[in-house]
């Protein structure tokens, strides 16, 4: 089974006023990113809006990053709904259009049992042969997976690997613990990956990689070298880059920095709002903030 690592950007979807994919935009945004040097892309995770898109649209998306990825790196489209059916139906899907894994989250709007929250990734990985990299947000999901159901789903072959946003690190150690080399750990968030490399982290699911890749690989490389120092004060320095994210939209402000670079990702899905011109100010000075000294920092 495939395993991954390294810096994977959560992709933006740019859309045009029909709601159609703009494939060519997202493949130029693909291929460049690819180019810098990212070692995978997920399309379709909460920086690609899927909670806003229709199947169609999430199809057209992975047909158009599979395309532009060409085999270079491993594309690992988000997988979320909150019925089993929906979710294989969707691997499948992923698995037609020649995706290399999953990352899959559950959607929930009762309250579920432990047991019930288990039988959905169980299911899933039951039903596809794509590596599958587990999603935990507590901060967006009423079911979250406890350190006991992780360590049972580690049992599972399709099972290879977990993204946790819960930015505890002591949840972080015990999966460690209780998983030891069955699944590989990603961060989730900006401000703890240093964090999370330093205790066995196999890399970073990056929204912010859209807009600042090198910046996130330098810190990948100085994490994988072992340059702690060098390794915190890069994290600290893009950092500052996503608190503009902290005040405002995460979707449109990657959308709005992605904009300024010229690439025409277009808004938000409504009803989200396009970032306002306060928001583009505070973007745009981030961004000279972060290339005035990310580069300087990169080894």
């Amino acid at each position: 089974m495939a395993r991954f690592q390294g810096i994977i950007p959560y992709l933006v979807t740019p859309l045009d006023a029909e709601g159609r994919i703009e494939a060519g935009v997202l493949g130029a945004l693909c291929g460049d990113l690819i180019a810098a040097g990212v070692h995978g892309l997920t399309p379709l995770g909460s920086t690609g809006e899927f909670a806003y898109l229709d199947e169609a649209q999430k199809r057209a998306t992975v047909d158009a990053v599979v395309a532009a990825a060409a085999g270079r790196v491993p594309v690992l489209p988000g997988v979320a709904s909150t019925a089993i059916r929906g979710a294989v139906a969707q691997a499948r899907a992923c698995r037609a259009a020649g995706a290399d894994g999953i990352v899959l989250i559950l959607d929930a709007y009762f309250p579920l049992t432990e047991s019930e929250v288990e039988r959905y990734f169980l299911s899933v990985a039951d039903a596809t042969d794509l590596p599958i990299i587990l999603y935990t947000n507590p901060n967006f999901q009423r079911a979250d997976l406890s350190v006991a159901s992780i360590a049972r789903l580690a049992r599972h072959p399709n099972i290879v690997g977990i993204k946790d946003a819960s930015t505890n690190t002591g949840r972080l150690l015990s999966i460690m613990n209780r998983v030891g080399g069955d699944l590989d750990v990603f961060a989730a968030s900006s401000h703890i990956a240093a964090s999370v490399m330093m205790l066995g982290g196999k890399g970073w699911f990056a929204g912010p990689a859209c807009v600042i890749p090198r910046e996130c690989l330098a810190l990948y490389r100085l994490c994988r070298e072992e340059r702690w120092g060098e390794a915190v004060a890069l994290q600290k320095r893009v950092w500052a880059f996503n608190e503009v994210f902290a005040r405002y939209n995460l979707a449109a402000c990657v959308k709005a920095a992605l904009n300024l670079q010229g690439y025409a990702v277009g808004d938000p899905v409504p009803p989200q709002s396009p970032a306002s011109p306060e928001a583009r100010a505070a973007i745009a000075v981030a961004l000279a903030d972060v290339a005035g000294t990310g580069a300087d920092a990169a080894p």
